[in-house]
């Protein structure tokens, strides 16, 4: 659920130091510095330090002058002699601030005191000595020069990355696609995910996604605590409401800074969100994508989609899954996630499959049993048009593997033609349809599929030459064998027309439609041909 708050525009966190502005380390390349024969003497990670300004001053005062990001060129002249004060004068330019400390040698210090060094290292400030006398003018002229340039740099960087996330968020972009242009402009994986911290979109690459997404909730609950994470974290809202948050692992530099960046993705998101309105488009956008991928195998390891449905928030370790097509009527997710929540589980609601109904990835604790009664319960709650209702349910299964096989099951049970009662949602399960469930095992073996085509090959080509419907006639009067009224009715035609249809069928098949072996021959036909439409 989104959670309001009470700031009225949308929020985020920027950095201290601008990711533009040059680092200690970049300063040191430049020729004016290069010409001053610098040393190095405390460095490492206290290099990566941005640099704000130059500031030069030989004042034992100079802190209170300061405000921090600074770099501060300095000949000592007028530092304290004694060595505590001395090292209480570093303290206090740590305190406020200072980016890095550059010493020119030879006016005052023919070396830089041991104090001195000891207390930058241990406080973690950049440390350079300049061992040539340099015009100080110079240096602070190149140095702003660079400083502005990145500067400008990265204005016109920001205006075009705002221009671009305006532009998606006018066009109505889904969330999905922000996303990825989020993370193709970072050059880093890019999630939104939910104020539970279930992943609602993430753009990961396929080998990556593991790595990524395992534990993400736990991960990512340290992350939002830890100011030292290394993840960029903006929360995304609006009118005081907050939906959910944009997580940018690391990746490289960029231009525009990736926290700007990262905003302008958390407002193109929050600006579809209000225009949304009460349609949770998030939800229905991750748990579509995760449900075709794993029916398309777009998941480049078990692990990897393990790890993604588990990060949106689908148990499958230690859980019982059923696959299930919901047809007849649509379904939202926010009605299918509280139906399954009435039976202590979790579900993602998948997209429309031809032929076949909205899936649906259903996952219950392992001590619940989906009985007859809790599965009319449940197709009751699914929809307020529950009365015209079919759902169609896969078997029990545990394990990434044996989901995706519970869902193969049911679209192929919900490709079959039923006679469904006059009142009351329909529920069809796998297990009493063990003819089907054959099929979805061998759905890929080329043996079965060239059965399936041999036998059916004169009424397809009838019907594709006629636009007829003998292979509907057919299917039906196979769904109620012994029964040709009932078969009639499902086909809605008059028994006459019907008996037409059957001779037809025998004749241009050539054999006997009464015969039980061939009857079982053409179902498998039937369902292995319903199976491989896509």
């Amino acid at each position: 659920m989104p959670e309001r708050r009470e700031e009225g525009a949308i929020h985020t966190d920027r950095p201290t130091a601008h990711e533009s502005l040059p680092a200690v380390r970049e300063v040191l390349t430049l020729e004016a510095v290069e010409a001053g024969m610098p040393d190095i003497l405390v460095g490492g990670a206290s290099l990566d330090a941005r640099v704000r300004w130059v500031h030069v001053s030989d004042s034992a005062g100079v802190a209170r002058l300061l405000d921090g990001g600074e770099l501060l060129l300095s000949t000592g002249s007028s530092w304290p002699d004694e060595p505590d004060e001395l090292a209480a004068f570093i303290r206090g330019l740590v305190e406020v601030g200072l980016s890095a400390l550059f010493l020119e040698l030879g006016t005052h210090y023919r070396y830089a005191p041991a104090v001195v060094v000891e207390t930058a290292r241990a406080l973690g400030l950049a440390l350079v000595v300049l061992r040539r006398e340099v015009k100080f003018v110079t240096l602070t002229e190149a140095v702003h020069r660079r400083i502005i340039a990145e500067q400008t740099a990265a204005l016109r960087a920001r205006d075009d990355v705002r221009a671009r996330f305006t532009a998606l968020a006018l066009r109505g972009s889904p969330a999905d696609f922000i996303v990825h242009q989020l993370a193709q402009t970072l050059g880093a994986p890019v999630i939104l995910e939910s104020l539970a911290h279930d992943v609602v979109v993430a753009e990961v690459p396929p080998a990556r996604e593991e790595e990524v997404l395992a534990r993400w909730e736990v991960r990512s609950r340290l992350a939002h605590r830890d100011p030292r994470s290394d993840w960029l974290i903006v929360p995304v809202e609006a009118r005081g409401i907050r939906w959910g948050y944009l997580v940018a692992l690391p990746g490289p530099v960029h231009p525009a800074g990736r926290s700007a960046v990262l905003e302008q993705g958390a407002i193109a998101l929050a600006l579809g969100r209000l225009t949304d309105g009460q349609v949770d488009e998030w939800a229905r956008i991750g748990q579509r994508q995760l449900v075709e991928g794993l029916l398309t195998g777009r998941f480049a390891s078990h692990g990897g989609a393990l790890a993604r449905l588990e990060a949106a928030g689908l148990p499958v370790d230690g859980a019982r899954l059923h696959g299930m097509v919901a047809a007849g009527v649509d379904i939202e997710a926010d009605a299918a996630a509280a139906a399954v929540a009435a039976l202590g589980g979790r579900v993602l609601v998948g997209g429309r499959i031809s032929g076949a109904g909205v899936t649906l990835l259903v996952s219950l604790p392992s001590r619940t049993v989906l009985d007859e009664a809790a599965a009319l319960r449940l197709a009751d709650a699914l929809t307020p048009l529950s009365t015209r209702l079919v759902l169609s349910i896969g078997s029990p299964a545990t394990g990434v593997e044996g989901a995706l096989a519970s869902l193969q099951e049911a679209i192929d049970l919900a490709r079959t033609p039923v006679a469904r009662p006059a009142r009351g949602p329909h529920v069809r399960r796998a297990e009493d349809r063990p003819l089907a469930r054959l099929v979805t095992a061998l759905r890929d073996d080329h043996r079965v599929l060239d059965h399936g085509e041999r036998m059916l090959a004169p009424l397809i080509e009838y019907d594709l030459a006629r636009g007829g419907d003998l292979l509907d006639v057919l299917a039906a009067m196979l769904s109620h064998p012994g029964n040709r009224t009932a078969a009639a009715t499902a086909s809605h035609l008059s028994r006459s027309v019907f008996y037409q249809r059957i001779a037809l069928i025998q004749e241009l098949l050539g054999v006997d439609l009464d015969d039980g072996e061939v009857q079982t021959a053409l179902h498998l036909a039937i369902l292995v041909r319903r199976s491989a439409v896509h």
